[in-house]
This record gives structure tokens, sequence and C-alpha cells, in this order.
């Protein structure tokens, strides 16, 4: 059976009832995720400013996920762990969260769909995103720019 691979952002800026702060939020997201998945690589955790209307910073990562899932049922199993995490999707955008996992890349390249856009309409733009996921799939390219990230995380830092 062959597996996809694919390349998770995950963030988190509320603590955890149980699992406690952000980054202990990241790491057992990261166990739980292990369940469904062959974790391949796992990013260093970062921080970051928040987004939007949060106030609170982010702990940052990535994992690089390997599985028989196509792009539809890799969505559903990582918004069915954000749910586990006490995440949901109803009220205003950029809130703060206890969990969010979003794919970055897929090994298939492009996808598009309803709910789903592969690469991540937003991963070039954002730092947070980039430093994690560089550091554990830098030659990984970018389909619709052809360039690594490694080079995109470099670009990031360079920006004004």
């Amino acid at each position: 059976m062959t597996h996809d691979r694919y390349l998770v952002a995950l963030g988190s800026n509320q603590r955890h009832p149980r699992h406690g702060s952000p980054g202990r939020v990241l790491s057992a997201a990261t166990g739980r995720l292990s369940q469904d998945w062959q974790i391949e690589a796992v990013a260093p955790v970062t921080s970051s400013a928040p987004v939007g209307a949060s106030q609170r910073c982010y702990a940052n990562g990535a994992v690089l996920l390997a599985g028989p899932y196509s792009p539809p049922a890799a969505l559903a199993l990582l918004q069915a762990v954000e749910a586990e995490f006490g995440r949901s999707r109803r009220g205003q955008r950029w809130r703060a969260r206890t969990l969010d996992l979003d794919i970055v890349l897929w090994s298939g390249g492009p996808w598009m769909s309803e709910g789903l856009t592969v690469p991540h309409p937003l991963f070039r733009e954002r730092p947070f995103v980039l430093a994690p996921t560089a550091a554990i799939a830098p030659r990984w390219r970018d389909p619709l720019t052809g360039l690594t990230l490694r080079q995109l995380a470099f670009r990031s830092r360079s920006a004004p």
C-alpha cells in the first residue's frame, strides 16, 4: 500500500485542561497523530505573535506525516483530532484556539476542493509556518512557485 505524505503545521495559543501549555498541547497532538499516521519528522516548537483578533502568543510546529489517506480523508482526520483537543469551528475567525492543524503540502501535488486547498493558500506569507516546515522538509518544493521550503523560509526572514 502506498502512503501519501503530508506536511502539517501545528499551532496552539490556549492551555488545555489535561495537556497544559500550548507547547505541551503540540507534543500531545503529535502523539495523538501517531495513532493514525506514520510520523516521519517533527519540528522543534517555536513561538510567534498572534494573527488577527487573538491576543495570545502561539506555539508553532510542524510534522511530516505518511498515511494511506486522500486529502479530504486527511483533512477529516486532522479536524477530528482538533475536535478531540477542544477546537470549535464556530465563532470569530483567528480567535484563540487549543489546537490548529493545517495541511501545508501534500506529496500528490496541488489539490483543490470545497473546504481544502493544498498547498495552503497563505503558507508562503507566514514565517511561523515556513520556519518549522523548512526545518523538517527543507528540500520539499512548493508545486506552484518551484521554490524549496528552505528558499521560502529564507525569503520570509529577509522580507521587510
